[in-house]
């Protein structure tokens, strides 16, 4: 009777357990669709101070339009603080569904999307985009470097980047300077480096802020952004400065440019600057904090300043005072440093933690952000809220061409877009197309100005350019360049500034930097980059 009963006790304990389990598995495969039969997907994803996902009215269009069930994982647009995140993330295995990044706050790279990628947690999108995606399909054959970006030397996409050709960021090294000093002095904008020495020594010895004090700070920068060194606008009048590889093309072949004899000559330059009390010590070493607190000065202290465009050093009303400098014209150049703005990597990835369903639905709605109606919904928003169409006497930032859209300012955000996150389809032409207001000094003509300082620079560069961008480098070698190009340019970058500040001695501690390059491999780094330069072209 007793074994019975105890037989009996195990029968139901199993029926629990089998019931407990049907149940569970019910609700995982409720947890996949939510009850309106929409598909649940993670998406980890930058959330800007002026947008809520959950409530952004982009969020609800796509959820309707693509039967998406969005649950965000966000982090904050401090690039540091994202990319820590997504790291930790991905090593967790604690990771989402999807990606959706910002380039300038951080992607994956081309060695994440083939780390990751090999070992299976980015899923390879060819057949989601040949059987799904046929605007990006498009997008891929009229934009061949796009194209070329985006597939992984395997023939696998394992990631997307933002199409983005944002004109003004094409030539990113910009000098801004002092205009109502130049006119308040009487000077002409500089157009040789000798001349630029001369407006300087005149805004440092002149008081062209009239207050009586020697404060002015004659040419600052700062470290935080490549595009805030002082050194590629000044070196680009000796040797052209590829800010990110110190690469150039001659004639085919890939070389070195910090160890010839131009650039010794451009820092020779720099450090006259220096000596004389012309650069900002503090160009070397601030964050863009500082950089930004220097240029908001209340007295307006500063006479020059290098960046991408005037907010990146002043949001207050001095920033009217600064107007683009034409690239020098120096003793061997009068280059300007160049990139295409599509930066390699990616900003769209799929997991496999990703369902198909999840899979195809995420495809679909980056297909539809590659056209232009998507692009213009996800990343400005809704119609006469945020944007509008082109009225009769608009004029667009490039004047040749029609108007496209014409964004309206509102005091308060409507949170009706994904912003940054959302520019995938911005061609050229898409770009030259916005409509702004033709007084450039106003936060309406803010993209005009920069278009129009941008035409100062556009052509500048040289024939040919090292195209670092859009270079995968094979598998077997990847870990060995990655340590070469740090230590190199780091290197470089350290002994420039050591350089111009006296700690080296240009005439006694040159050959030892030489020869210190040489032990840190710049010519197996220029090996590695002819050969991956030479796949580009489709030479090997």
């Amino acid at each position: 009777m007793k074994a019975k009963k105890w037989r009996m006790l195990i029968v139901s304990l199993f029926l629990i357990v089998l019931l407990s389990a049907c149940n569970s598995d019910e609700e995982a495969s409720q947890e996949e669709e939510s009850t309106d039969g929409a598909t649940k997907m993670t998406v980890f994803m930058p959330e800007g101070d002026t947008i809520d996902l959950e409530t952004n009215s982009f969020t609800e269009l796509a959820e309707e339009e693509f039967g998406i069930d969005f649950e965000f994982e966000t982090t904050s647009w401090d690039g540091a603080a994202a990319k820590e995140r997504r790291q930790i993330s991905l090593a967790s295995g604690d990771y989402p569904d999807v990606f959706f990044l910002i380039e300038w706050v951080d992607q994956f790279t081309a060695s994440d999307l083939l780390k990751y990628g090999k070992q299976g947690v980015l899923i390879p999108l060819n057949d989601l985009i040949e059987e799904h995606a046929p605007n990006l399909q498009k997008v891929f054959e009229e934009y061949e470097e796009f194209h070329n970006i985006t597939v992984a030397p395997d023939g696998n996409i394992y990631g997307v980047p933002q199409l983005e050709e944002c004109f003004h960021c094409t030539w990113p090294n910009k000098m801004w300077i002092n205009t109502d000093w130049l006119e308040k002095l009487n000077l002409e904008m500089p157009t040789t480096h000798e001349e630029f020495k001369n407006v300087l020594t005149a805004f440092a010895e002149q008081d062209p802020n009239g207050n009586g004090k020697a404060d002015e700070v004659p040419l600052s920068g700062s470290v935080a952004l490549p595009q805030h060194s002082i050194i590629p606008f000044l070196m680009n009048g000796f040797i052209y400065d590829d800010v990110d590889s110190k690469l150039m093309i001659n004639d085919g072949k890939v070389e070195f440019v910090a160890n010839k004899a131009e650039w010794k000559e451009g820092l020779a330059y720099i450090k006259s600057l220096y000596d004389e009390g012309l650069i900002d010590p503090g160009a070397f070493t601030q964050n863009s904090d500082a950089f930004l607190q220097l240029g908001n000065n209340s007295e307006m202290i500063l006479g020059a300043a290098t960046s991408i465009h005037p907010w990146e050093f002043t949001n207050n009303e001095n920033r009217d005072a600064y107007d683009p400098v034409a690239p020098l014209k120096g003793p061997h150049q009068q280059y300007a440093s160049y990139y295409y703005p599509v930066v390699q990597g990616a900003t769209f990835a799929i997991t496999n933690k990703a369902s198909e369903e999840a899979q195809i639905k995420a495809i679909k709605l980056l297909d539809y952000m590659f056209t232009e109606e998507g692009s213009t919904r996800a990343h400005f928003g809704v119609e006469g809220e945020d944007w509008a169409k082109p009225a009769e006497g608009d004029v667009a930032i490039n004047e040749e061409v029609e108007p496209i859209l014409k964004q309206l300012y509102q005091e308060e955000s409507t949170n009706n877009s994904w912003g940054a996150s959302a520019q995938y389809f911005q061609p050229r032409e898409y770009r030259d197309g916005w409509v702004q207001a033709e007084d450039i000094y106003t936060d309406e003509g803010f993209e005009r100005r920069l278009q129009e300082a941008t035409y100062l620079y556009e052509g500048k560069e040289p024939d040919e350019v090292f195209p670092f961008w859009a270079i995968w480098y094979p598998e077997d070698v990847q870990d060995e360049m990655s340590t070469l190009e740090t230590n190199i340019l780091d290197n470089v970058e350290q002994s420039s500034v050591q350089f111009i500040t006296g700690e080296l001695s240009l005439e006694d501690d040159w050959d030892d930097y030489l020869a210190g390059l040489e032990s840190l491999g710049v010519e197996r780094y220029v090996e590695i980059n002819q050969n991956a330069y030479e796949d580009y072209l489709g030479v090997n």
